[in-house]
């Protein structure tokens, strides 16, 4: 028995490679360090000159579209990204998908223009992420029975939002020393490198292998939690708890993405008085890329003790709380409540994302994961709608302040629907009572 409490090797290398893909299409979690740039120019009515000579300036809303095109596509190509894991290989899907959004980034330097971040940026790199993400995370929970749902997909996605950390000072300083265009064509080589080595690494479990069970057996609250049938997707579609949960990952995306997509901005806003804070507003996009991580290592481990709904609604409540108070803490100019207020966002946010692959794994079975959570990710798709919105508020109003209230009252709608959810019954489903 005490064999079967260890997981192989294998299984551990291809957490950690799924983690360091994820830390090169996290990507995302950093835009705001070149839109910040494109916008602020024109707010002090500069001209482009020097290292960014050729770009062209952009308004708030368009700011926001590249950002908002990449994570629609990123949605979408989700569900091909999870079926070329299941039917091909992740290591396939993770190669392919980090190659598009190296493309995209090199296209982005090189068109230097608002056409070329939709295309490069919002398009090629949308596409690379939907089909890079969906490789790591199903392959490594594959390896994992149920109670580890929660902390290794947790680790493998915390790549993903751990990349800002490096990626927004990485950026500031290339942006500083080579300008924009240089900067999006030296972190498209670098992606394309780690991506392709970390991606020969994944593997998915040999037929017939049977995840060590735990080390104490499981409570029947925990047991009825979690599936042992592996549902088609065309099953899943027949059940009301797939459209709650997409619901779901469209409430704790929603704010996340709004926070992100202007993190660096609420910072020079908020410390408009402290130099410092001013010139290095990265540091605020820095601290969310780690607090994303750790959000998400962090949820996944207590969602394995607690549940997945008690995480959720502990998430989404305190969350809501301080989208409520941020146009406060923002007039109040103090950075430290800034910094606490945004943290916890950005923990709720990070810890969407790796309860909903638990969820669905809970729910429909670990076989059919990397389809079955492209489904459902379809929510975090949707959820770009905040920062779109978020960005024509600004436009309209000048502030941000009824985005957040608008976003703090989806997290507690979002809490209600979560204590209603619970695993769909296959047994009542097709009708066999000795199904599962």
């Amino acid at each position: 028995m005490a064999e079967l409490e260890k997981e192989p090797t294998q299984a551990w290398i291809t957490t950690f490679a799924g983690t360091a893909i994820n830390l090169c299409l996290g990507i995302l979690y950093a835009w705001s360090m070149w839109s910040k740039e494109l916008i602020n120019v024109k707010d002090a009515g500069k001209a482009m000159t020097g290292l960014n000579e050729g770009w062209t300036y952009l308004t708030n809303a368009e700011a926001a579209t590249p950002f908002s095109l990449c994570v629609i596509l990123f949605a979408v190509f989700m569900i091909p990204g999870g079926r070329i894991q299941d039917k091909i290989s992740p290591k396939f899907g993770a190669t392919l998908g980090g190659l598009f959004v190296a493309a995209g980034c090199i296209l982005s330097g090189m068109m230097q223009s608002y056409a070329g971040l939709i295309i490069g940026f919002g398009i090629l790199g949308g596409i690379g992420m939907g089909i890079g993400y969906a490789a790591p995370t199903p392959a490594a929970l594959k390896w994992f029975g149920p109670h580890r749902r929660g902390l290794i997909s947790g680790l493998v996605v915390g790549g993903y939002g751990g990349a800002a950390l490096y990626i927004s000072p990485l950026a500031q300083l290339l942006i500083t020393s080579y300008g924009l265009s240089k900067s999006f064509i030296i972190l498209g080589i670098f992606f394309a490198v780690v991506v392709i080595i970390a991606g020969q690494l994944l593997k998915i479990p040999p037929p017939g292998y049977v995840p060590p069970a735990a080390k104490v057996a499981q409570t029947a609250k925990q047991a009825a939690a979690s599936t042992s049938h592996n549902w088609e997707a065309a099953d899943l579609f027949k059940t009301w708890q797939f459209y709650a949960l997409v619901f779901m990952f469209i409430i704790t995306t929603q704010s996340g993405l709004l926070i992100i997509a202007n993190a660096a901005g609420l910072l020079a806003i908020s410390a408009k008085k402290i130099q410092f804070f001013v010139v290095n507003s990265w540091l605020l996009v820095s601290y969310g890329g780690l607090v994303n991580a750790c959000g998400r290592v962090g949820t996944g481990w207590y969602s394995d003790k607690i549940g997945r709904v008690n995480a959720y609604m502990l998430n989404c409540g305190l969350s809501a709380v301080c989208l409520f108070a941020l146009p406060i803490i923002i007039s109040s100019q103090s950075v430290f409540l800034l910094f606490i207020a945004v943290g916890i966002a950005y923990w709720q946010y990070g810890g969407g994302l790796s309860l909903m692959p638990s969820f669905t794994g809970d729910f429909y079975g670990p076989k059919n994961l990397g389809f079955n959570y492209g489904l459902v990710f379809m929510g975090w798709g949707i959820g770009f709608f905040m920062a779109r919105l978020g960005g024509s508020i600004k436009d309209w109003t000048g502030s941000l302040d009824n985005a957040f209230y608008i976003s703090g009252v989806l997290l507690v709608i979002g809490v209600a629907l979560a204590k209603f959810t619970k695993r769909p019954s296959y047994a009542e489903f097709s009708g066999n009572p000795n199904a599962a």
